[in-house]
C-alpha cells in the first residue's frame, strides 16, 4: 500500500545522515554539516535521533534541558542551530531501553511537536545500522534525501552498502556517500597515511552508483573540537581543519536541490 509522507512544517529540506556501523564519526560529519551549512547562510537545525548513543549534546557543549511551550517543545539553541536530541530529556550515563513502538514515538515528538520553525535544512543524525528509528522516520516523513558515512575499511564498507540499500528500499533518495577518517598526515614529514586503506569510499560510490560527497581528513583538531564541545566547523572556511566540511556543505546544497526536484509524496510500503 502507499503511505503518505508529511513534510516538517517550516523546513524546506530535510537531511537524514546515517551509516552501517557505528564508530565511523557519523555524528562528527552531521554536526559540522549542519554549523558548515549555517555559516554559508542558512537556517539550520540539528535533530539527534541517536537514542541509544546520543552525542550531539558534548559535541555541541550543551547540558540543558529544553524548555516547554504547551504541548510543544522549544529547540536548544546554540551556535546558531536549532537542537534536540534524547540527551537532553535523558542526560548522564543511565541507558535508553526501548522497543521499535517507544522509539516511533519519541520520533514523532521530536519531528511534529518542536518548535523548528523556519528552517533550509534539518539535519537528523541517525542511530547507526538499518533499524527501527530510520525505518519509522522514512515511512512517515517526506525525506529530502540521506548520506552514508563510512571509512575506507572494507569492515565499515561493507555495512555502509547495506545503509544504501535499505534507503534505496525505503524510496529515499541518496545525495552520496562520505569517506570519513580517509587519510592522515603526518605532522613532522607531511606524509600522507591511508590508516584505514585507501580508495575504499570512492570504489563503493562507484559501484553503488552514487557521488562521493567528500573524503574527510583524520584530524585531531576534529576529535579534540568534538570533546570539547566546540565542533571545528566553528573555525571557519579558511580554517585547514574545517575546510573539508565547508566543500562538503557545499556539495550537499547542490545534490539537495538535484534530490528535490526528483522528490515523490509518497512512498510503497509492503502489506
Amino acid at each position: 500500500m502507499e503511505m503518505p509522507k508529511s513534510p516538517v512544517p517550516g523546513v524546506k529540506y530535510l537531511i537524514t545522515v546515517g551509516s552501517g556501523k557505528g564508530g565511523v564519526g557519523k555524528t562528527t560529519v552531521a554536526v559540522n554539516l549542519a554549523l558548515a551549512l549555517k555559516a554559508l547562510g542558512n537556517n539550520v537545525g540539528l535533530l539527534d535521533a541517536d537514542v541509544y548513543g546520543p552525542n550531539v549534546p558534548r559535541m555541541m557543549g550543551v547540558n540543558e534541558p529544553p524548555r516547554a511551550n504547551g504541548d510543544r517543545i522549544r529547540p536548544i539553541e546554540k551556535n546558531g542551530l536549532k537542537l534536540m536530541s534524547m540527551g537532553f530529556l535523558n542526560p548522564g550515563d543511565k541507558p535508553v531501553i526501548w522497543r521499535g513502538p517507544m522509539l516511533h514515538s519519541v520520533m514523532n515528538q521530536f519531528i511534529n511537536n518542536v518548535e523548528w520553525g523556519s528552517l533550509d535544512y534539518l539535519i537528523v543524525d541517525l542511530p547507526p545500522g538499518t533499524g527501527d528509528v530510520a525505518l519509522s522516520l522514512a515511512q512517515s516523513t517526506a525525506i529530502t534525501g540521506a548520506i552514508v558515512v563510512t571509512t575506507p575499511s572494507e569492515v565499515a564498507l561493507e555495512d555502509a552498502r547495506k545503509a544504501v540499500m535499505m534507503f534505496r528500499q525505503l524510496h529515499v533518495e541518496l545525495l552520496g556517500l562520505v569517506e570519513n577518517m580517509s587519510y592522515l598526515i603526518a605532522p613532522q614529514s607531511g606524509e600522507r597515511i591511508d590508516v584505514f586503506g585507501e580508495g575504499g569510499g570512492r570504489h563503493t560510490a562507484v559501484q553503488m552508483q552514487i557521488p562521493l560527497l567528500a573524503e574527510l581528513p583524520l584530524v585531531p583538531e576534529i576529535r579534540a573540537g568534538g570533546d570539547a564541545g566546540k565542533p571545528v566547523a566553528l573555525l571557519g572556511k579558511d580554517s585547514p581543519a574545517a575546510a573539508p566540511f565547508f566543500e562538503l556543505a557545499e556539495h550537499v546544497i547542490a545534490r539537495t536541490a538535484e534530490a528535490a526536484a526528483h522528490a515523490g509524496p509518497t512512498i510503497a510500503v509492503e502489506d
